[in-house]
């Protein structure tokens, strides 16, 4: 005989101050479930035989379904509740397959029919399910809404195609905004709110179906056993809501991680058809911030390790920190994965684009210099040093005299360098005169691209005489020297490259990217969201080699932010006309949360220290609301390292402790401060924006005067910068500013 444990998503979601006691339950539950003190007990009168509670102490008691086939046990737990609380749900709560769509679910019959303001059912005395749809009353005339949500589905297909009972179609189809619309699911299960949630979208029925996965398995409407049960259960679909949970670490793991940990077990159908399919060649996914690319991609790269030991795979993205997140959750995905340090070796190498290039220069050795000198036009072995990021301005003050004003400036050079010049590998000034410049918004004579070249050329010979590169070099000649390796039949570094937030990559790591693998099945996957660009410069990436044309799809629906905070968030890209890696326009619509919560606030202050003030007061609500627990997901986020400390100050000598975050990772223990570009890739249960004032953002873009194009371009990325940081917020948002708001500050809706 054997005892499993399923999870729910609701039970998942418990209070710090129980999580202890309930992994003591369960794992006690899982090697004997006669356990004395565990007192397993059926309820008498409830609506489902299989319901059964458990004593997790004196206070608390554990609500349970217990399922057997043969000899084997099954529980599925749904949550844990003082005493007399959980009596009344396990009294009222079902667990059963739903007839028309094959789906498992928990439901609260009398929780639905109250929203529609229906009378409850009487509780059933037979083991049948109750909740069939024969065996449901036709619900009392509803109120005519004044202005109800046009859902593109009629009452027939929320019923007999989703399987939605007649009391939630009714209230659906009677909700006069979101909110309402919301409620109209109550406590039912998570693929019920989310079919609604589409719809309201606009999603069509025939969409909604294929998206959650419905109707994949086969029904038996006449079933109700313990096996028909476990079936469904087994279901791709069935992971939006349960999780088998298989062994005690695994159990502790679940617990601890809690709400913010859900992506680990719980998955959305589409996010798992990601993970898990075979594609024939680059493959993009693309989704707004919170709609669960980087949890698609650490899942596919598990099944990848899983799938061939010796698989040799990459993942790697723009930012260090990023990179360093993502090993960790990694891990936290699943301890036994083979994670490496070194690429070209079997297992998981985890590291920013920039270290990978690094690794592959010192790989190299003294074979690098052919490479050398096919970027920068002369070979040498000194390549593993950073360049000086002063060294544009001294190349500047050597060579660009003659430059017209608006040209002698760093910022153009960079660009110029690693837009155009090092991906093309241009390594003379004739090359030079003749390259086409596409998208550069900015003409130049041929006299002045003489006086360029002439500026580019004292640039390369500073660093040679330093023995230095710069990153973009770095990667430029790391994948070089991978195509003069592939060429000479000693092959690429890796059989999957896994790239996370591609819109902040570059040319020449593209490069580097395309040249780390064979084309081929399962050779790219790269997650991408153009909104939230904040580094990078516009490219297309078949210019690079890199074809995903017809291999390309888009997740739209956010798990993380609430529906008011993602509103606010996608009203700051309005006005700015956005292109993916493809070059094709990129929109917003479609976009859409699984969650509700309270507006943003948006407050104006006359002063800094009228503002630092209401920081004060706002954060220190929040520890209060939080009793002190998990304060790490309380966040101040602001647009400068200069303004972080004066915020970390700040609220210290008004009594809040907070902790500022740079490059090192977030410590338990108090509410954070970080920059917006540091909080990418981050969540947290409440966010303060700070400081989103008329001359603080976007921040004064003069050192774009050379290019009206470039200067719009870098307005583009501050835009983007405040969505990224606005949507890092899960239930609450509040916005600040003194004097004048700034003109990205999106007005409430």
């Amino acid at each position: 005989m054997s005892i499993s444990l399923i999870m729910t998503k609701q039970g998942n979601q418990l209070d710090a101050s129980v999580r202890k006691q309930a992994f003591t339950f369960l794992q006690k539950i899982t090697t004997d479930d006669t356990t004395p003190g565990l007192h397993i007990e059926p309820i008498a009168q409830a609506r489902d035989p299989r319901v059964r509670t458990g004593r997790v102490d004196q206070q608390y008691r554990a609500v349970l379904f217990k399922l057997t086939s043969g000899s084997d046990t099954t529980y599925v737990f749904h949550g844990i509740w003082n005493h007399d609380d959980a009596i009344e749900v396990a009294r009222k709560t079902e667990l059963r397959v739903n007839p028309v769509n094959g789906m498992p679910e928990i439901r609260d019959v009398e929780d639905e029919r109250a929203s529609a303001g229906l009378p409850p059912v009487p509780p059933s005395t037979t083991n049948k399910a109750p909740f069939e749809l024969s065996s449901v009353a036709e619900p009392e005339a509803l109120p005519v809404a004044p202005t109800p949500i046009h859902l593109p589905a009629t009452r027939d297909d929320l019923i007999g195609v989703l399987g939605l009972s007649e009391a939630v179609a009714d209230a659906a189809l009677a909700a006069t905004d979101e909110d309402s619309l919301v409620a109209a699911s109550g406590q039912g299960p998570e693929w019920q709110h989310l079919a609604l949630v589409g719809l309201a979208a606009g999603m069509s029925v025939d969409e909604v179906v294929r998206d959650l996965g419905l109707g994949e398995a086969p029904v038996n409407p006449t079933t109700d056993s313990d096996d028909a049960l476990l079936e469904s259960l087994s279901q791709p679909a069935a992971s939006i809501e349960f999780a088998r949970i298989d062994g005690v670490d695994e159990l502790r793991r679940v617990i601890e991680s809690g709400d913010f940990g859900a992506w680990r077990v719980f998955l959305h159908p589409e996010q798992r058809r990601f993970a898990e399919q075979r594609t024939t060649g680059a493959f993009r996914l693309s989704g707004g911030a919170g709609t669960g690319k980087t949890v698609v991609l650490l899942h596919r790269a598990k099944r990848l390790v899983d799938a061939r030991a010796a698989a040799r795979i990459i993942v790697t993205t723009y930012t260090v920190n990023l990179s360093a997140a993502m090993q960790r959750d990694l891990a936290r995905l699943d301890p036994e994965v083979s994670i490496t340090d070194a690429i070209g070796t079997p297992g998981a190498c985890v590291a920013g684009i920039d270290a990978i290039a690094r690794q592959v220069l010192r790989l190299a050795g003294l074979d690098v210099q052919e490479a050398v000198a096919d970027v920068l036009g002369v070979g040498h072995a000194e390549v593993v040093r950073p360049t000086s990021h002063l060294a544009w301005r001294d190349a500047l003050t050597a060579a660009g005299r003659e430059l017209p004003e608006r040209l002698r400036s760093a910022r153009f050079f960079e660009a110029e360098y690693a837009l155009v010049i090092l991906p093309e590998r241009i390594t003379t000034r004739d090359d030079y005169l003749r390259v086409r410049r596409p998208g550069r918004g900015v003409r130049l004579s041929r006299a002045e691209r003489a006086i360029v070249w002439g500026v580019v050329e004292a640039y390369r010979l500073a660093a040679r005489i330093a023995g230095t590169v710069d990153f973009h070099e770095a990667s430029a000649i790391a994948a070089a020297y991978l195509d003069r390796r592939a060429d000479g039949r000693l092959g690429r570094l890796a059989d999957h490259v896994l790239v996370d937030e591609g819109q902040d990559m570059s040319p020449c790591h593209w490069q580097l990217i395309r040249a780390l693998v064979e084309p081929g099945p399962d050779d790219l996957f790269i997650a991408e969201d153009s909104h939230q660009r904040i580094y990078g410069n516009k490219i297309t990436l078949s210019h690079y080699g890199i074809a995903i044309r017809g291999r390309s799809r888009r997740l739209t629906l956010n798990y993380r932010t609430t529906a008011q905070n993602l509103h606010w968030a996608v009203a700051v890209l309005s006005g700015g006309e956005y292109a993916d890696l493809e070059s094709e326009p990129e929109s917003t619509a479609g976009y859409r949360s699984a969650r509700s919560g309270p507006k943003p606030v948006l407050r104006g202050l006359a002063t800094l220290s009228e503002e630092l003030d209401a920081a004060a007061s706002t954060v220190r609500s929040w520890v209060e609301v939080q009793g002190g627990e998990q304060l790490e997901t309380i966040a101040v986020l602001v647009r400068d390292s200069r303004q972080r400390e004066l915020v970390v100050t700040g609220l210290g000598e008004r009594g809040v402790a907070v902790r500022a975050v740079d490059r090192d990772a977030m410590r338990p223990g108090a509410p954070v401060v970080m920059t917006m570009h540091r909080a990418k890739g981050t969540e947290f249960a409440r966010v303060l924006l700070f400081g989103v004032s008329e001359g603080s953002m976007p921040i004064p873009l003069r050192n774009y005067d050379f290019s009206d194009e470039e200067k719009a371009d870098a307005l583009l990325r501050e835009r983007s910068l405040l969505y990224v940081a606005a949507s890092r917020a899960r239930d609450e948002l509040v916005v600040t500013w003194s004097g004048r708001p700034s003109e990205l500050v999106a007005p409430p809706s």
